[in-house]
């Protein structure tokens, strides 16, 4: 059995003497890994950097084997921000996210297409805001969505300041303000579009890491990754 796609590399580990097993999130067959013979020589390496963009030739004597890649390098997106933290801190946390909220060789056209487009996004100095989005697409793509366009309790889209922890839906600051303690905040450009400030940033880290760990995580006794981590201290008031 074999097939090509494109996608992007999320996380390699060694196998073997020289191999690297790589794991992928390709736009048709989902978050898949393969084996790479020779992955740990210097030009292999340097293919299989997180975040890059590759074209993937998978191939197998049954489908459920790990199988082993030919990998072509389309795009060096890691080379491109060695030198500015920030931004490599991004993506090194979208690609951990994916590799541990994704399941294995399932397809997730849209979780692809938000990776991408985040990846895109970081060459901009919108790239924070756009990461908090990619996260919320993540989470709708895998059936959690949040649903912030009215106010869970008055049907009004006007005033929106919070999310209900119950059901992801937003809350108005008339409606939610007796219950502030217990709501989470909504960052006010995921209301009306643009850029969030650094506040506004850590808020939307806040929000969709709640989401991913009640719906995804914790059910598989997982935690968010580090690499996530490093990113939200960036943002930290």
């Amino acid at each position: 059995m074999e097939w090509a796609d494109d996608g992007v590399v999320l996380a390699t580990r060694p196998l073997g003497e020289n191999g690297i097993v790589a794991s992928v999130l390709t736009a048709a067959h989902g978050r898949h890994a393969g084996l790479v013979h020779g992955g740990t020589g210097k030009e292999k390496r340097g293919i299989l950097q997180a975040g890059n963009a590759v074209r993937v030739a998978w191939r197998g004597r049954l489908a459920e084997q790990l199988g082993s890649f030919r990998v072509e390098l389309l795009h060096s997106h890691a080379a491109a921000y060695f030198d500015d933290p920030a931004r490599l801190a991004a993506l090194s946390a979208a690609c951990a996210v994916a590799e541990i909220a994704l399941p294995d060789r399932e397809p997730h056209a849209a979780a692809h297409a938000a990776l991408v487009a985040l990846i895109e996004a970081l060459a901009s100095e919108a790239w924070p805001s756009v990461y908090v989005h990619w996260e919320l697409a993540l989470l709708r793509d895998l059936g959690y969505g949040l649903d912030l366009g009215a106010c869970a309790a008055t049907g009004a889209n006007d005033g929106l300041a919070y999310v209900s922890p119950k059901s992801g839906r937003a809350v108005s600051m008339s409606a939610g303000e007796p219950y502030r303690d217990k709501l989470l905040a909504l960052p006010h450009f995921l209301v009306t579009g643009g850029e969030g400030t650094r506040t506004e940033i850590f808020q939307g880290l806040a929000l969709t890491a709640f989401f991913l760990d009640r719906h995804v995580l914790a059910p598989h006794h997982q935690s968010l990754p580090a690499a996530r981590a490093r990113l939200v201290d960036r943002f930290r008031p």
